[in-house]
């Protein structure tokens, strides 16, 4: 399965690598990083990578949208959104990080659906479709083939889910004990969502 990565200028650099460190442990994922146009994109870190165009890529298996600065301004960018909406309506699986759930959202394809995003940036997501059925109280969010999480190291968690989803438990815990990291494995578990008023 290719698990196509997209960029944007802005990004938040864990919202994507987070992801990125999870399948790049998965020999079945091919990862692609992709953007609109290709090039040299930076993360709101100074982060630079190498992109390919999302024309050249193949969009039938998943489509990891991340976060970040960039994304208070793509809302308002009506071809990008146009475009995204193809990329997600061709992939198998699309999920967002943080207030890439914002873009998703934007394009109508999470309209009547589940979904949730980071909690520091919730009304300001929300205000972008509140056609969608955004959960307060939530790590990640599945409604059919759209994952959603809450914000940046929500990510990984999510990203431990989609793994256990398609190839087992024991897979995302072998995953996160190389990792040193400690799954939060309860997708409804948001210890986040009272810290900020929403």
């Amino acid at each position: 399965m290719n698990i196509n990565i997209l960029f944007f200028d802005g990004f938040e650099t864990l919202d994507a690598f987070g992801a990125v460190e999870v399948f790049g442990k998965v020999e079945e994922f091919k990862l692609r990083y992709i953007s609109m146009e290709g090039g040299v994109i930076e993360s709101a870190q100074g982060v630079q990578i190498h992109t390919q165009s999302a024309k050249e890529a193949d969009l039938t298996a998943a489509l990891l949208i991340p976060g970040g600065q960039g994304t208070r301004v793509l809302v308002n960018d009506e071809l990008f959104i146009f475009r995204l909406k193809e990329l997600a309506l061709k992939s198998r699986y699309c999920l967002s990080v943080c207030t890439g759930a914002a873009l998703l959202a934007k394009t109508g394809l999470l309209d009547a659906k589940k979904a949730t995003t980071n909690k520091k940036a919730f009304e300001w997501v929300v205000s972008q479709n509140q056609n969608v059925h955004w959960l307060r109280k939530a790590r990640w969010v599945v409604e059919g083939k759209f994952y959603t999480s809450s914000g940046v190291s929500a990510g990984i968690d999510m990203s431990l889910g989609f793994v256990c989803d398609i190839l087992g438990r024991e897979r995302a815990e072998s995953i996160a004990r190389h990792m040193e990291y400690i799954w939060s494995d309860d997708k409804n578990n948001d210890p986040f969502a009272t810290t900020y008023k929403i």
